[in-house]
């Protein structure tokens, strides 16, 4: 992959109007501008990023103040890798506050419902709120930044549960294991705790031979056959309140108590609602977070978290095991 290509926009603002400064910083922050510092700022070499600077200089000198826009190429004292850093710092950030703000609204929504309240307009202003957020800090994702495939399948997930008011359970047990058998199993690079152990259970109580394939995100072409999970409009994915493991243990009717607490751990770490509050999660998840930085290649994440879960299925048979027993 070739190094990214910068440009600057450095300015000089006077001191008034004083709500000038802060109207051109909120420019830069909705073109996703990365600061370097005061009055300083970069983006991708891109036409349309040129455009967005040209556009914000013109606005700077137009009410009295200074701007340059130039192209850089930085031979000391910041790495490229440390810049593409930046800017997906800059967004995780913002994913994993949207990503909260729509957990929050799905229980808001669940609550009033439970009590019979009328929330649907609320909730549904609430969510073209959040959609339009998302899809802002989505266009300037210009390196990939983690936790943006997460929020886009809790937006999915809410709006399910609030325009179609689908219910918090998966789709009632319909599909034959048979019919899954033999398939290439797709999903998104990059994969963690909801892939590894949707993975993991495909493994164990699907297909022992299953074959998984992994697809940049946004990618819309897949072979015949192949069957999506956890991803957006995926066969097998989030539904409602529930993780796409969760999905899968219901659509494919897998009743197994073990099975079931590790779904809820599964739960708790991926959407981080805390609705098992699952005292063993934090453990989990730090061994897959282990996992993850152990290994850059997704097959080998899944070999590792396979054994992972495998170790763990067996924990709890045996506790309920002997439990029975007593």
């Amino acid at each position: 992959m070739p190094e990214p290509r910068w440009i600057l926009l450095i300015h000089q603002l006077p001191p008034r109007p004083i709500y000038l400064r802060a109207k051109i910083r909120n420019r830069l922050e909705r073109v996703g501008a990365v600061p370097l510092k005061n009055s300083v700022y970069l983006l991708p070499h891109t036409p349309e990023c040129l455009e967005d600077f040209h556009w914000i200089a013109q606005e700077a000198v137009a009410a009295g103040g200074e701007a340059w826009v130039c192209e850089a190429d930085f031979s000391f004292g910041l790495e490229a890798d440390e810049i593409v850093k930046r800017f997906r710092r800059a967004r995780e950030a913002e994913f994993e506050e949207i990503a909260g703000q729509i957990r929050e609204v799905s229980r808001d929504f669940r609550r009033h419902r439970r009590a019979k309240g009328n929330v649907g307009d609320d909730a549904a202003a609430r969510l073209a709120r959040l959609e339009k957020r998302l899809h802002e800090s989505a266009a300037i994702d210009f390196f990939a930044a983690g936790g943006r495939h997460e929020a886009e399948l809790a937006l999915e997930s809410l709006k399910r549960l609030i325009l179609d008011r689908s219910p918090t359970t998966p789709s009632a047990p319909g599909i034959k294991r048979e019919r899954l058998i033999g398939r290439t199993w797709v999903t998104r690079t990059g994969v963690q705790i909801d892939r590894i152990a949707s993975a993991w259970l495909i493994r164990r109580f699907i297909d022992p031979d299953a074959r998984f394939r992994f697809v940049p995100a946004g990618t819309t072409r897949f072979g015949a056959g192949e069957l999506r999970f956890d991803m957006v409009g995926g066969d097998f994915t989030h539904e409602g309140d529930l993780c796409s493991f969760e999905t899968l243990v219901g659509r494919v009717g897998i009743e197994n108590p073990a099975v079931a607490q590790i779904g809820e751990i599964v739960h708790d770490v991926d959407l981080k609602d805390g609705k098992f509050s699952r005292g063993d999660a934090p453990g989990v998840q730090q061994l897959l977070l282990g996992i993850v930085s152990a290994h850059a290649d997704d097959t080998a994440r899944i070999e590792r978290g396979c054994a992972l879960f495998d170790d763990l299925y067996s924990s709890f048979r045996s506790s309920a095991s002997a439990a029975g027993h007593r």
